[in-house]
């Protein structure tokens, strides 16, 4: 019997190891076993950004991977959490009777989904926020040394 708390929980914990996939599917799942990649990838960015500081333009590419992932995973419990019990049994206990236990929102259900809200949220706006500003910061960079130039000829006229 696969249970809707567990479930989401898995999401919203172990997500981005692919843990809830494995939990719902078993362990040949391959999204499973390819969610980690991009997670991974993402701790290496953190690690580069640490590393080699702020403005290391690989790391705020490689950065917002992991938010996304987190922010999927997050999602995944919210969807989790709220399927209705029948839908839950059916699909995920289609031995069990609709309306089964393991498929019915406890208080349980409802932190894992009011954290996963919280988490996910926070973190795809931060991930977006970093890698918009460093963006952004390149562009201005990169313009101000194209307009160097033009303003050195200007002031030797």
């Amino acid at each position: 019997m696969k249970n809707k708390t567990l479930a989401a929980w898995c999401a919203f914990m172990g997500g981005p190891f692919g843990l809830h996939r494995f939990y719902l599917f078993g362990a040949s799942d391959r999204l499973g076993w390819i969610l980690p990649l991009p997670t991974l990838i993402g701790l290496y960015g953190i690690y580069r950004a640490r590393a080699l500081g702020l403005d290391d333009r690989l790391s705020w590419l490689l950065i917002p991977m992991l938010g996304l992932v987190i922010a999927a995973c997050a999602v995944n419990a919210l969807v989790f959490g709220l399927m209705a019990t029948d839908r839950w049994n059916l699909r995920f206990n289609p031995s069990a009777p609709e309306d089964c236990a393991s498929g019915r929102t406890t208080w349980f259900t409802v932190a894992a989904l009011v954290g996963s809200l919280l988490i996910g949220t926070t973190v795809l706006l931060a991930s977006l926020a970093f890698s918009f500003q460093h963006y952004f910061e390149y562009q201005v960079e990169a313009a101000r040394l194209i307009s160097q130039p033009s303003e050195t000829k200007k002031s030797a006229d």
